[in-house]
């Protein structure tokens, strides 16, 4: 019981990784995974899990042990580690958040029923809500807010997967043919499950962040044990989700040939009937409720950690600007949103290109970001004790060496 205890009271950067991560490769990925090509697809999925494990693990143990960000890190290493890595940010300001709020201004448009209304409308209103909310919430609101939003979705997800199983498999079409995993469309849509599962490495400077933002609201910094213990909990439950997403998809598509749209509005309500249909129409608004909640808290979560990485980058850039990381983050925030609605008003019909561009970027740069952040927790920074050992270096290794091929093959098959 002591343990629960302690393990609710450090809840924080793994709650917060736990609510970007089933977001766009939970709620959607998983779901066409199980939906197109079967449970076979839960190999990936926990593949993608276990090798990127130690990546997102060192932005809790540096920070903890050094009280910096990976960020500072980066620098620490040569300032061509936070120039690669601001790079990195940049096309994610371009690309993530507005995928992300087109998905879930979809969601919204769809649990209102408001048909008349534009995706583009929904999502100014969002940023303009969101943006008050962290503005004047800050890390408090997110760890306060997404503890219910959790709890919320995991329950109607522990719900529906059970009924879907006690329903059984649906029946297959008359001549139904799987499709080709191994062609070239089966490749990409499998690295793009594979590099946003159980999300892109580059959050794991997030979590630092998030830390060091746990650490000013705590009266108690908690220790080494405590967070990676809390990190866990998060990392590990975004699995188990994911595991869910497909069971669903696998269980109540596959073998129907039924596609489930690219467009936001209409996979939206693809999802929720999916949904519904096991449990019953009497829970549609329950269901959609949830599934909103967890875009919601996805977009609020992912610009607050986009706002707070590029402040932290363009201070450790310029550091004489004093006033920047006490001032900056408001302003991150408003600019954030404003660049965003811009993307989706331009970029609207070819919104499928740009997170083709983020997938493609935040897949081939995950094997150096794991590099980076391996040589931040074997630094001369990180006591011996506290760094990795053998068994987390060498899963580092093959993580590395696994999504490194993995990047290659996918460049020459876009490439070439």
């Amino acid at each position: 019981m002591a343990f629960v205890n302690k393990l609710i009271k450090n809840l924080g950067p793994g709650l917060l990784f736990a609510s970007t991560a089933i977001g766009t490769s939970h709620l959607v990925l998983s779901t066409k995974a199980g939906a197109q090509y079967g449970w076979l697809m839960i190999i990936p999925i926990l593949l993608a899990n276990i090798f990127k494990y130690p990546f997102f693990e060192f932005g809790v143990r540096y920070t903890n042990i050094t009280n910096k960000t990976l960020i500072e890190g980066y620098l620490n290493r040569g300032k061509g580690y936070l120039l690669f890595y601001a790079l990195i940010t940049l096309v994610n300001t371009f690309t993530i958040l507005a995928a992300l709020y087109v998905v879930t201004s979809g969601l919204l448009i769809n649990l209102f029923r408001l048909s008349e209304v534009s995706v583009s409308t929904v999502a100014a209103g969002l940023f303009l809500l969101i943006s008050i909310l962290l503005i004047i919430g800050r890390y408090k609101l997110l760890e306060i807010s997404l503890k219910y939003v959790i709890s919320l979705l995991f329950i109607a997800l522990m719900a529906t997967t059970f009924l879907v199983m006690v329903n059984g498999k649906v029946a297959s079409v008359p001549d139904f043919k799987a499709p080709a995993l191994f062609n070239e469309a089966g490749v990409l849509f499998l690295i793009g499950l594979m590099g946003w599962m159980p999300t892109t490495v580059e959050v794991s400077s997030w979590i630092s962040l998030w830390s060091i933002e746990k650490f000013k609201n705590s009266n108690q910094k908690p220790s080494l044990k405590e967070a990676l213990e809390e990190f866990k909990f998060g990392y590990f439950s975004t699995a188990v989700l994911a595991i869910l997403f497909m069971i669903i998809g696998w269980l109540t598509l596959y073998g129907t040939n039924t596609q489930l749209s690219d467009k936001a509005v209409i996979f939206a309500d693809q999802l929720v009937q999916l949904f519904t249909a096991n449990i019953g129409s009497w829970a549609y608004v329950f269901i959609a409720v949830a599934a909103f909640s967890t875009m919601f808290s996805t977009c609020i979560t992912a610009h607050d950690a986009i706002a707070r990485v590029s402040v932290d980058i363009i201070s450790l850039l310029f550091p004489k600007n004093t006033n920047l990381k006490k001032r900056g983050f408001a302003v991150a925030v408003i600019l954030l949103g404003i660049i965003n609605f811009v993307v989706i008003n331009t970029f609207s019909a070819n919104m499928g290109l740009l997170v083709a561009l983020a997938t493609f970027v935040s897949f081939v740069v995950a094997p150096i970001i794991g590099y980076m952040n391996l040589k931040n927790v074997t630094s001369h920074e990180i006591p011996r004790p506290y760094q990795p050992n053998r068994n987390l270096r060498l899963l580092t290794y093959v993580g590395i060496l696994f999504l490194g091929l993995f990047s290659l093959y996918y460049c020459w098959m876009v490439l070439f």
